[in-house]
């Protein structure tokens, strides 16, 4: 079946499609790495509940890859759904209406937390978020990083070597890593706040450049290889998603934050200081052509998958408040267009 023209003609490819009794094109989502296990249990229940609708096809390319792809077009060669586990930029946003992707529904599909874990025999169990800034930032407060154990950045903190294995630029985990941990660090410093005001480039440069001298690893996006890493060398350090850690408690252990350890109950309270929502964006031109985009979306946004008790709950995804769960399930029955021009 040709699927190069949307819009307008959707509604006939899928009258043709449904009556027709044949399978329709995969759904295919791409994106974050964090999002990635969900979906992929989602798009797993869909197909056995919808075998006409064909396997969804789940590739976890970082969110911000996964949002180059989206954003790429209209049409069969183009993504349908956007996996991210942070909201969409302002300069993603503006590609996407420059490639005639105008109309995309965003979906708050729940929370995970960015967590800090090691080995659970090392002797780290307790850093602050400044302590992760000057372990990890290339130049921080603006002067070369040296530090080469955590009694360096800290005196409290044991003479192990800092080796941080984490996510790379593409990912919406290393956004996070920046956005949650290390720019409140370098902004709590009050020549680095006056610098935000009057060079902010090079304000963001100094507060979420990450070192390159081999402290800072950086592992894909495969957050279970990270998993791997650091419970086979003790006293390294790994950033990914809570999930992870919740599937992996019997091989490494969370490492509290300003005193908070990392839990379903921290997150959700949004008192843990690495709580961040994850979310779903729809390409609303493709959903007409493609019945599994309804399917999948419906699914991921019923109790049963991200309330409080869901099945998603028991892999490590938060639940998002009920008014949001609940705003969540209205833009995934109506795909109400998200207004691009309102993205910062």
């Amino acid at each position: 079946m040709n699927l190069k023209s949307f819009g307008l003609a959707a509604t006939a490819v899928t009258a043709l499609t449904i009556s027709a009794g044949a399978d329709a094109r995969s759904l295919r989502a791409v994106g974050s790495s964090t999002v990635y296990p969900f979906a992929k249990m989602v798009s797993e229940r869909v197909a056995r509940a919808n075998p006409r609708l064909g396997t969804p096809i789940v590739e976890s390319t970082g969110t911000g890859a996964g949002f180059k792809l989206f954003c790429a077009g209209v049409g069969e060669r183009f993504p349908d759904i956007s996996n991210a586990s942070r909201r969409i930029k302002a300069s993603e946003a503006k590609q996407c209406a420059a490639n005639g992707v105008t109309q995309v529904t965003e979906i708050q599909v729940g929370l995970d937390g960015l967590a800090a874990a090691t080995a659970r025999s090392s002797a780290l169990s307790n850093l602050t978020q400044r302590d992760i800034y000057l372990a990890i930032a290339k130049t921080p407060f603006g002067k070369p990083n040296r530090a080469k154990t955590w009694k360096d950045v800290n005196g409290k903190l044991p003479a192990v070597p800092i080796r941080v294995y984490g996510p790379p630029p593409t990912s919406g985990t290393r956004d996070s890593l920046v956005e949650l941990f290390m720019t409140p660090a370098c902004e709590a410093n009050p020549g680095m706040a006056a610098m935000k005001k009057t060079n902010e480039a090079k304000f963001k440069a100094i507060c979420g450049g990450v070192r390159e001298d081999g402290a800072f690893i950086q592992a894909g996006e495969n957050d279970n290889l990270i998993v791997q890493k650091i419970a086979a060398t003790p006293n390294t350090v790994g950033i990914f998603g809570y999930s992870f850690l919740e599937e992996n408690g019997n091989k490494v252990k969370g490492i509290a934050i300003n005193g908070v350890q990392p839990s379903y109950a921290s997150i959700s309270s949004f008192k843990y200081p690495g709580a961040r929502p994850l979310y779903i964006y729809v390409k609303n031109a493709h959903a007409r052509a493609i019945p599994a985009i309804r399917a999948f979306v419906a699914e991921f946004t019923k109790e049963s998958a991200m309330g409080p008790k869901g099945y998603l709950a028991g892999h490590g995804l938060i639940a998002s408040p009920n008014i949001i769960r609940a705003r969540s399930q209205l833009a995934a029955r109506n795909l109400v267009p998200l207004n691009m021009a309102s993205v910062k």
